[in-house]
């Protein structure tokens, strides 16, 4: 597919075809990161929005937590935290 830049203010825009953002899952006021590749292309990647239900679903719940965890549970409160 090819697309055309164009001019808009003093900057220059890419139109991106309803088709491809519906592909995406993208729409107005999505957030996207643009770098440059070592062979001159361009790579517009989406950022994606963290959910924390899908952050805690890719864990692994049988590794053992780091060794400097049990350093936490030995320490005196600090404050007037109550557990």
């Amino acid at each position: 597919m090819e697309v055309v830049l164009r001019k808009m203010g003093n900057s220059t825009a890419l139109i991106i075809p309803p088709p491809v953002l519906r592909d995406l899952g993208l729409a107005i006021g999505h957030a996207l990161t643009l770098e440059t590749t070592a062979q001159g292309g361009l790579l517009l990647t989406p950022k994606r929005k963290y959910v924390l239900a899908d952050m805690i679903a890719a864990c692994d719940r049988s590794a053992p937590p780091p060794a400097d965890m049990a350093d936490w549970d030995d320490l005196p409160p600090a404050g007037s935290e109550a557990w």
